[in-house]
This record gives structure tokens, C-alpha cells and sequence, in this order.
């Protein structure tokens, strides 16, 4: 099993390099392994030039259990993470461009506009500032994790979490999207929210399609739920 989540986590790496989703030195990413130890990407190595042989085992408190490099600088905000969310198997920290430049103008990424990311990630906050590489970055993001699957961290990039590695990197996918759709939305004119209505139908599709609650849907967009 060990064995193919590193091999899993240089792929992803890999393709996020190769995708502009990270650059350089940049980002970082991590799995479960069992309930008390982490393996995860090192520090001051691309992620699209990795091998499974220079992640890195850590346990909880953050001590090096396995490996020869350095310890990624952001393991804790991984940590931070994965004590707020049990749930939680896989962790992705990216720098996707064009997310990353909502944050560095103050604006809001998501919002009750595009139906299927409300739906699938409902909305997508963003942290307060923290100086990366530091406690700082891990004691702000715990509060927005314990209910998003996506987080912007101001003028740091992006946190996604899942049950799986593919999960997680899919989210980071569906997140960059977003932003590319709404950047261009913004270019042509004012973005158009979901009305109430189309927020009631989108609420029942996602519960018929066992995509989540439709409460989260309402919650996304500032609504509640009308009572029937």
C-alpha cells in the first residue's frame, strides 16, 4: 500500500507541474498512512521531479520516521489538517496562477454562480494571511477545513483534501477551473448568481444524485432551505 501512494503521489505531482498548477519548488503533498503517520513530499524538491524514494515518513507531532530528505516546511499545516479532518486520507497544496490571483486582489473565488461546483465544493473560502512555512499557516486554515474540501489561503495558493490522492488533485483541477470561468465571466460583464429557484432545483439534483445535502447547496449560496 505504501509503495503505491508514493507512486501515486509522484504521478499527481507530475501532472500539476506539467499543468502550471504548481512551479519550481512550489506546493506540497501527502497521504495517510495508518492512524498515526504521514508520508509526504520533501522539502526544496519539484514536484515534477520526484521519486517515490524521496517522499518522506512523518508522525503526528512532525518528527522524520522514514526517509533522507528534508521534511516539506508546510507539514504543518498538513497536520493541522489531518487532525481537524478524519476523514481526510490525502492532501493537496498547490499554487494554481489564476486561483492564487483572486486571492492577491481580495476577491471571493466561488460563489452561487457556476451550479456544479456549488454543488460538488460548495463555497470555497479564503483564509487570513499567514506567512507560509510557518505555525501561523496551519492555525488559520483549521477553522475553514473542518467544513470545505477546497480552501484558498490568502497570497498561498490552495488546499484541497479528499478520501483519496485522485480526489483531492481533482478538486485542485475543478478549483483552477472555476476561477479560469469566472475570471473570463468578469472580463465579459458582471457574473449572474443562481436565482432561488435555480438554487432549489440544483439542491434537489445534488441530493438525487447523492452528490451531498442540498442544505450545503442553500449554505453556499447565503440561502436557506424554503420550508415546504
Amino acid at each position: 500500500m505504501e509503495w503505491q501512494l508514493r507512486k501515486q503521489i509522484v504521478d499527481i505531482g507530475r501532472e500539476a507541474h506539467v499543468r502550471g498548477l504548481v512551479a519550481a519548488s512550489d506546493g506540497n503533498i501527502s497521504a495517510r498512512l495508518g492512524r498515526d503517520r504521514v508520508l509526504i513530499t520533501p522539502s526544496g524538491l519539484s514536484l515534477g521531479r520526484m521519486t517515490p524514494a524521496d517522499l518522506v515518513v512523518i508522525d503526528h507531532r512532525g518528527r522524520l520516521l522514514a526517509g533522507s530528505r528534508n521534511i516539506s516546511s508546510e507539514y504543518r499545516l498538513h497536520l493541522a489538517i489531518y487532525a481537524e479532518r478524519a476523514d481526510a486520507q490525502a492532501i493537496v497544496h498547490a499554487h494554481p496562477p489564476v486561483a492564487n490571483g483572486f486571492t492577491f486582489a481580495g476577491e471571493a473565488l466561488a460563489g452561487c454562480v457556476i451550479p456544479e461546483v456549488v454543488a460538488t465544493l460548495g463555497n470555497i473560502p479564503t483564509t487570513e494571511y499567514a506567512t507560509p512555512s510557518t505555525q501561523e499557516g496551519a492555525d488559520v486554515i483549521r477553522r475553514h477545513i473542518r467544513d470545505h474540501d477546497a480552501v484558498m489561503l490568502q497570497r498561498h495558493g490552495s488546499v484541497t483534501v479528499g478520501p483519496t490522492l485522485l480526489d483531492a488533485f481533482q478538486k485542485l483541477e475543478k478549483l483552477e477551473h472555476t476561477a479560469q470561468v469566472l475570471l473570463v465571466a468578469r472580463q465579459l460583464g458582471r457574473l449572474q448568481p443562481l436565482s432561488p429557484d435555480e438554487v432549489a432545483r440544483l439542491a434537489a439534483v445534488t441530493e438525487a444524485m447523492k452528490w451531498g445535502p442540498g442544505e450545503a447547496v442553500f449554505k453556499a449560496c447565503g440561502m436557506q432551505r424554503p420550508e415546504q
